[in-house]
């Protein structure tokens, strides 16, 4: 992993982080802006989540406090990590019902756009979700999988997370909407995904979702849309890893975008 330009915060002796007042401003920036994006964009979901979360607007929440609300709904917690962590140790956590936070927040340059996850991306982003029991067994199955999985499997079950817990939408009786974290605290890829008219949207195929390459540093050409959440239920007890060894055989697709060396 490249080094991030990020340092994690830490707790005091009192157990909460102190965040300054600059990054508490850069919250409510964030978090202000965003609400406005995702009352018409995400998933019904995600709304009730986000509700259930209750996030601050004024400042950064501490990660306790969203426990609170994870823990009850479907046994997850959030986890505080340095910015950046291991494969091996993002699977563990996964696999033991543990979401990793990354305590720090994006600086006014990277408003926008920001590669490493933050901890808005991951509480705003993520953690809304998390309180939904398809979404959460998913992850949790996800985890398990990569735990276990050698290094070239793993290459394959990115694209399985990219295209679900990042970038994932979702057909709905109002259209299509949001539950992937990578959009929904995005605003710049938010309005992408809806109004550029330049992605093109697939049926969910796992074995396609597995082949197709990705980049993290471009808005997506490609996006996955589910029929329904429950259809996380449906993946999660699906053989995943035979599928994954399907992808290997047969090789990736073409990319959907100019190449550069960190297309994954």
């Amino acid at each position: 992993m490249n080094a991030s330009t990020y340092v994690a915060r830490t707790p005091g002796p009192d157990g909460h982080i102190h965040y300054p007042e600059e990054e508490n401003a850069i919250w409510q920036m964030l978090i202000t802006r965003q609400l406005d994006c995702v009352q018409q964009t995400a998933c019904n979901e995600y709304l009730t989540g986000l509700e259930r979360l209750d996030l601050p607007k004024d400042h950064i929440p501490q990660l306790a406090d969203i426990n609170q609300v994870l823990q009850p709904a479907t046994g997850w917690q959030v986890a505080r990590v340095p910015a950046l962590i291991s494969f091996d140790r993002f699977f563990e956590l996964l696999a033991s019902r543990q979401f990793p936070v990354a305590t720090f927040i994006r600086r006014r340059e990277h408003l926008d756009y920001l590669q490493e996850p933050d901890i808005f991306h991951e509480l705003f982003g993520h953690c809304a979700m998390l309180t939904h029991p398809a979404f959460a067994r998913f992850t949790h199955t996800y985890g398990r999988l990569g735990e276990k999985a050698t290094p070239k499997e793993r290459g394959f079950l990115a694209r399985l997370y990219w295209f679900t817990v990042e970038f994932g939408l979702l057909n709905t009786p109002r259209g299509r909407r949001i539950y992937g974290g990578g959009i929904l605290s995005s605003p710049g890829e938010t309005q992408y995904a809806f109004e550029s008219g330049k992605p093109e949207f697939r049926p969910f195929n796992l074995l396609d979702v597995l082949r197709t390459p990705y980049r993290i540093d471009i808005m997506q050409p490609i996006y996955y849309v589910l029929d329904n959440l429950d259809q996380l239920f449906a993946i999660a007890d699906m053989d995943i890893m035979a599928e994954v060894h399907k992808a290997q055989q047969l090789g990736l697709f073409a990319p959907a975008f100019p190449p550069k060396k960190t297309a994954i």
